[in-house]
């Protein structure tokens, strides 16, 4: 490892914080600068790519498998590197962010994985960003617990040989770390901000407890960007000087147009990858973003209506265990994000056997693993996995070769026959405004109608009233989708909310605030490509 010599980032507009010292070392920014001096400028072309390509679904309407790279997909010779001891079995992963309480109820939740979230279920405040990473390094030391300020009831870590395998979410390409900028004033890429300071303080920590540095990547949108992925990871296991191989990647493939380059991606990666998963709500967002002036056929309906067994859905989600298995991967299914009620045990009973449904299917389609939000239903998960998985750590050899899908068949959204709804857009509305308020108060997990909601949610509910508006659509009750509709119904929701939680409550929070973001990136012809983007420039902290 190069000796450590003063670093030239700055930190900027961010109030000290306990004991970041600790985090934001010399050396360790001075690794996140190197990060950012090689592979920065590579980021920007691969994120000026992305508009590109979108303007080229704008022009065709469609998307296919790349021809330049059917050799490698026809390649049957080639695997991704055997999966460490710690990630061989994946039956059930829990998704959360790294604040306190989370670090410890996660790692102790009886899961096999913890997805350690910087990015959808947090929002990147500087406390979050760096007070995380200082969470995480307290895990791996045992240096962490938690007592409840409420029922002051206090929790430990359990023995290492029963906590959660860390796999960590940093934040996706598109996001900037506004607080660490370079000499000549740029911000760092946020995942490269996530990623450095984790990989720095916890490589070799983590290869002396057996395990190892895994990360899970977001927002991928093509085997270009997994490859800069594949890039840093070498550099950066050079640089601090562990053996190569020793990070694992799991992609989201949760953008339409990652679901045409999936084996692709796992050979960009193929030394460092451990498989793909399964996303819902970004999967879905993405198809809105890219096909948004595709007309009718592209025109979701509700977003609870589009479950994973929708046709265009299915297609997905089969590829991608096909895919994963083909070249020794793990497929990793998505989200059960129901929260438990501790006053309505009807509510739980309906939903539980929602999610058992669900993790059910996944099982017997081939998935190796899947997620949810929740401790209480790591058992319903792991029940329905060791169902079909027994004593075996995945099901790597269900090739599925009975599955064949084909470009349009990932597209065919009019394959549905559900419609767009007034409670739809209603729901929208109320979700998105909540969520934002929460998120722009930095808190990027909500519990909002017994669902656990992150960024994602947010996403997919200003993309559906975008699209329903500028496609005219009419709902069952004869209202037709306008701006004017939707400002009628925010409005209808504010008031609401003021007199669901009181005046002072209300002015407390940041609800006029998400009220109004939500509008302008719902309404504004120009559709805005992330709302965090936007909402990050609202966020204070």
């Amino acid at each position: 490892m190069p000796a450590p010599a003063p670093s030239p980032l700055a930190i900027v507009d961010a109030e000290p914080l306990p004991r970041q010292e600790e985090v934001l070392t010399d050396a360790a920014l001075a690794f996140v600068a190197e990060l950012h001096r090689r592979f920065t400028p590579r980021r920007d072309e691969l994120l000026a790519r992305r508009a590109e390509r979108r303007a080229e679904i704008a022009r065709t309407a469609t998307l296919d498998f790349l021809p330049e790279t059917a050799a490698i997909r026809a390649d049957d010779s080639w695997k991704v590197a055997p999966a460490p001891a710690a990630l061989d079995d994946r039956r059930v992963e829990i998704t959360g962010p790294t604040d306190r309480k989370m670090t410890v109820n996660a790692l102790n939740s009886g899961a096999k994985v913890w997805l350690a979230d910087f990015e959808d279920a947090s929002a990147p405040t500087w406390e979050n960003v760096v007070l995380g990473q200082l969470n995480l390094i307290a895990a791996y030391t045992r240096d962490i617990d938690f007592t409840d300020p409420g029922s002051g009831k206090s929790y430990a870590l359990r023995p290492n040989e029963e906590l959660a395998t860390v796999v960590m979410r940093p934040r996706g390409w598109h996001l900037n770390e506004r607080h660490l900028v370079d000499a000549e004033g740029r911000q760092v890429p946020g995942a490269l901000v996530d990623f450095g300071l984790y990989f720095f303080h916890n490589a070799q920590r983590l290869l002396d407890l057996g395990k190892g540095p895994y990360f899970y990547l977001p927002k991928t949108e093509s085997h270009l960007e997994a490859r800069l992925w594949n890039d840093v990871f070498v550099f950066a296991q050079d640089y601090v000087g562990v053996p190569q191989g020793t990070i694992r990647a799991t992609v989201l493939i949760e953008t339409i147009t990652a679901a045409y380059e999936m084996e692709e991606i796992l050979y960009e990666l193929r030394d460092h990858a451990s498989g793909l998963n399964a996303g819902r709500w970004d999967y879905l967002f993405s198809i809105v973003k890219n096909f948004r002036d595709g007309g009718p056929a592209f025109v979701l309906p509700d977003r609870n209506a589009v479950t994973m067994t929708a046709p265009f859905m299915r297609a997905y989600t089969e590829l991608l265990v096909r895919t994963c298995h083909r070249r020794g991967a793990h497929a990793i299914g998505g989200m059960a994000a129901f929260i438990p009620s501790r006053r309505d045990a009807e509510v739980n009973k309906v939903a539980f056997e929602k999610v058992r449904a669900d993790k059910d299917r996944e099982a017997n389609d081939g998935f190796d693993g899947s997620w949810v939000a929740h401790p209480d239903l790591v058992p319903i998960a792991m029940e329905s996995f060791d169902r079909v998985l027994g004593d075996k750590p995945n099901q790597k050899d269900r090739l599925r070769e009975d599955v064949h899908v084909a470009a349009a068949d990932l597209i065919a959204v009019d394959s549905l026959e559900a419609k767009p709804t007034y409670a739809g857009l209603v729901n929208a509305v109320q979700v998105g405004i909540r969520y934002i308020e929460a998120w722009l108060r930095g808190l990027g997990a909500v519990a909002i109608f017994n669902l656990m909601e992150d960024a994602a949610t947010a996403e997919i509910s200003r993309s559906q009233i975008w699209q329903w508006i500028n496609a005219g659509v009419e709902f069952e009750n004869g209202d037709r989708a306008t701006p004017e509709l939707a400002r009628r119904v925010a409005a209808e929701e504010l008031d609401s909310i003021r007199e669901e939680i009181g005046e002072d409550a209300f002015a407390a929070g940041h609800w006029q605030e998400a009220h109004d973001l939500l509008l302008r990136v719902s309404l504004d012809e120009d559709y805005a490509d992330f709302l965090t983007l936007p909402a990050y420039e609202q966020l204070k902290g």
